[in-house]
């Protein structure tokens, strides 16, 4: 099976709470690395003419633009991050651009959350595509990879809303109005 295959750079700060490290403790930041894979849903036979999958450009037009205009420079934070009271008091105007995670935002949660969000977005262009691997580049010497079904490993109940689900340019559920997501859920 043929797979088209992607990096983005993203610059990202988070901070990590419930860990030991007091070191991730303290907000921080990372200049990332995110790598997809994505395939067909069905088997594609090459038809002697046009011969792709699909074109580059449509298979990672919106994913890029999600990552450019939403993910790069946001803040990662966990849903219980008391971080989050301090915003919604002092700066509510930066509540979009705060990637809120289920627990701490760990590059495995990013992953499976980013891979999520995909799928989400490539379904809502036919459903022809679909990830079946991601990989973040934290540093250079760090790297998580992912495959399989990103829901099968994302928690089911959270407070962190289910942003990674929808196919819009979301990375929160702070900024968007209860009805909304009722229709949502």
């Amino acid at each position: 099976m043929f797979s088209l295959v992607f990096t983005r750079r993203f610059s990202m700060a988070h901070r990590l709470i419930a860990g030991t490290s007091a070191k991730c403790a303290t907000p921080h930041g990372h200049n990332e690395f995110v790598t997809v894979r994505i395939q067909a849903t069905e088997p594609q036979r090459l038809d002697g003419r046009v011969n792709m999958v699909e074109t580059f450009e449509r298979a990672k037009s919106t994913w890029h633009r999600w990552i450019d205009e939403h993910v790069d420079h946001c803040l990662q934070l966990s849903d219980s991050d008391p971080l989050l009271d301090w915003f919604r008091a002092h700066e509510p105007d930066k509540l979009g651009r705060i990637l809120i995670t289920p627990g701490d935002p760990t590059t495995e949660m990013l992953a499976a959350c980013m891979m999520a969000k995909l799928n989400a977005l490539l379904d809502a262009d036919g459903g022809r595509l679909r990830c079946a691997h991601i990989q973040i580049e934290e540093t250079p010497t760090n790297t998580v990879s992912f495959e399989g079904d990103p829901l099968s490993v994302l928690p089911t109940a959270t407070s962190a809303g289910a942003w990674w689900l929808r196919a819009d340019m979301s990375i929160n559920d702070l900024t968007i109005p209860a009805r909304t997501l009722a229709r949502v859920g």
